[in-house]
């Protein structure tokens, strides 16, 4: 076994192989960046290495660099991670020719299954069913044009070497290919350094079902069950499960078989994943296969118990696998959520920034543990750091495991509620809207599920609550509290004491200078004990909590049933409001004595600046491109401005027809959040 391997990689999957390496008694190398100088897994590492400058092309993809790190370390192998080096074939070559081990599979079947058109190939040589389409790289966005008439829209234009949702478009027409065609290349050449694109019918309500196999040098193969990965925004994947609640059992073992069969047909040694999309009727045909680990094998280790990474770890090494197809279990139900940097309610844009708060909820299951029910977080970031804007916007991967669906659900929406971020904008309103949509309590999705039930964007009010009152009630039991505590402060002017309220009312905002309006009345509180009753109109809350005043994680139970929900005082508006999270829905809102609330409401609401004649960045990122000119018309849909960030390019339209009066902004220039880049007539 080996006593010291080098992580070429960063974030979570970097502090993930390090915890497993330690539980093997393995000494760790970690490599970084100048922006990751000070990142989680710099300090797990036993050793870290500067590669150079924060862009990836400088540091993270630089094989040369992180080859010297190794040799610099004396690290006998090297685990890629995901994303970065690890399905490179050049690479695992050179790490092969240099003595290291690579910790995946040998650059020969890298070759032949990490590259998209050759693996597509290869698959319709072994008589796999694959789907329709152009195999040869596209070179001009003009011949993808005549290539997608040929096959039919809509059309699905992939990089050769892309991966993660990188270098990915859906066309439904010429214009949406032809442009797609040049983002796909961009952001292939900027994330892989292969702009290689090719082309493929794109199956319409299709699901997303991967295979985890496992193979070592001995020749043997065995697949780990399936994923479903069907819940995703613009091909990035947000929720993924195991098993999936939508193949039979002989479906299962066809596709795990068929997987096998691929995996030996190319000598297949460690982890890696056989992607399939699977029609309504269970139909499956193979997409790609990816060589590596995937983002969301945590799930597949909470099912099976098995640890993935030290399978890698072990089969690099030269150990043959210690069980068979026939002792591989499936137990229970598990559920990853990926937490990522970004605001569901701006249209998922990037969000950068220090992580002024960051608390995850109560880990119940470790790492080197995956087979114990409970909750899992998988993390590259803490409280302070930095999410930087050079790489992907994951702050953390949540997973629960339950004994069934249901259980994994209902554990993912309350560790969820209890998950602590500021700072920086997360997904998880939107990831708890997900999970509370009947049809994804149902299993009745596919891959456009989220483009169907949200394709006006996401919205506050798409997140359901079963009682939204509770906020309501909530925020008054805090009030309370507070009330009791200002009570309590000695040396009060006699004659002006703090004097204790029943009754409040509650007033929410709902913004654009809307409020609604909630009589309270707070009785029986015992402080003490953390309990009072709560009525809100004619509903009634008895609220038991221990949390302290300055604790944003509220726990306690409401008329005898547990609950977790975040709280905090004061918002950049109003110093004096209370935000309340829970379900995914946060609701901003006042709670006042009677008097109070009548002067509140003669006070004016003061309307924001309109800046309908500017185009702001909606993003902190690069500004790359500036398609418009001063005096230039531009029509609705044209494009004005391409902005990368976090190895994305996002193009910015016309949302009506406008004449350019006054350019605000250079390309080249590091945008931050809402400044202007354009001035309009």
């Amino acid at each position: 076994m080996f006593k010291k391997i080098l992580i070429a990689n960063r974030g979570e999957i970097a502090c993930r192989v390090i915890a497993t390496a330690r539980k093997m008694g393995i000494a760790t190398v970690a490599v970084y960046s100048e922006a990751d100088k000070d990142a989680r897994h710099v300090a797990l590492a036993d050793e870290a290495v500067l590669l150079g400058p924060a862009p990836s092309r400088e540091s993270y993809l630089v094989a040369d660099k992180i080859i010297a790190a190794c040799k610099q370390t004396g690290a006998q192998a090297l685990h890629p991670g995901y994303g970065f080096l690890s399905e490179n074939e050049d690479f695992a070559r050179r790490c092969e020719e240099e003595g290291i081990a690579f910790i995946g599979p040998k650059h020969y079947s890298i070759a032949a299954m990490g590259d998209k058109i050759a693996s597509k190939k290869l698959a319709n040589e072994a008589k796999v069913s694959t789907i329709p389409g152009h195999n040869e790289p596209i070179l001009t966005p003009d011949e993808a044009v005549s290539i997608a008439q040929r096959i039919g829209y809509p059309v699905m234009i992939k990089a050769s070497a892309g991966g993660g949702g990188k270098g990915l478009r859906v066309a439904f027409n010429d214009k949406e290919c032809f442009e797609g065609f040049t983002s796909c290349r961009n952001e292939a050449r900027n994330s892989f350094g292969d702009d290689r694109v090719f082309m493929e019918k794109f199956v319409e309500q299709p699901r997303h079902i991967e295979i985890q196999v496992l193979g070592d040098s001995q020749g043997n193969v065995v697949y780990l069950h399936e994923r479903e990965c069907s819940i995703q925004r613009r091909h990035q994947k947000v929720i993924e499960e195991a098993p999936s609640p939508f193949i039979s059992e002989a479906t299962r073992k066809a596709m795990g078989e068929q997987a096998v069969a691929l995996a030996k047909a190319v000598k297949y040694q460690s982890a890696g994943t056989v992607e399939f999309v699977v029609g309504k009727d269970q139909d499956f045909y193979f997409l790609e296969m990816n060589t590596r680990l995937q983002v969301e094998h945590p799930v597949t280790e909470c099912i099976t118990g098995l640890d993935l990474v030290e399978q890698m770890i072990r089969v690099a090494a030269g150990e043959p696998l210690g069980f068979t197809q026939a002792d591989i279990k499936r137990d229970g139900w598990a559920i990853e959520c990926r937490i990522n940097a970004e605001d569901p309610f701006r249209n998922f844009l990037p969000s950068t920034g220090r992580l002024v708060r960051y608390q995850p909820p109560e880990a119940t299951m470790v790492q080197a543990e995956p087979s114990r029910f409970g909750v899992r977080v998988d993390t590259g970031v803490y409280e302070g750091g930095e999410i930087p804007m050079f790489y992907d916007s994951m702050i953390a991967k949540l997973i629960v495991h339950g004994k069934d669906r249901a259980e994994a659900i209902a554990k993912m929406r309350e560790a969820l509620n209890g998950f602590v971020i500021r700072g920086v904008s997360s997904n998880i309103p939107f990831q708890a809207a997900l999970l509370a949509h009947p049809d994804f309590g149902t299993g009745n999705f596919n891959t456009g599920f989220i483009a169907q039930h949200y394709a006006g964007g996401f919205r506050a009010e798409d997140v359901p609550h079963d009682d939204p009152l509770f906020l309501v009630a909530l925020a008054g039991f805090i009030r309370r509290k507070a009330r009791e505590r200002e009570a309590g402060i000695s040396g009060q002017l006699p004659g002006h004491e703090v004097q204790i309220e029943h009754d409040y009312v509650a007033v929410v905002n709902l913004g654009a200078g809307q409020s609604e309006r909630h009589a309270l009345h707070i009785s029986e509180f015992a402080g003490a004990l953390g309990e009072a009753l709560v009525k809100v109109g004619d509903r009634a809350y008895r609220i038991v909590s221990r949390s302290r005043l300055n604790d944003v994680r509220i726990t306690g139970t409401v008329n005898g049933q547990p609950f977790t929900a975040q709280a905090e005082r004061g918002t950049a508006k109003n110093p004096l409001a209370y935000r309340i999270q829970h379900g995914g829905r946060s609701m901003e809102l006042t709670v006042l004595s009677p008097r109070a609330a009548e002067l509140q409401a003669l006070m004016p609401y003061k309307a924001p600046p309109d800046t309908s004649k500017l185009l702001l960045s909606p993003m902190p990122g690069l500004l790359v491109h500036l398609a418009a000119q001063v005096g230039q018309t531009v029509q609705a849909g044209e494009r004005l401005a391409v902005i990368e960030a976090m190895k994305m390019e996002n193009i910015l339209s016309a949302v009506q027809d406008v004449t350019v009066a006054e350019i605000l902004a250079k390309p080249g220039e590091s945008l931050s959040v809402d400044q202007p880049i354009l001035r309009f007539a």
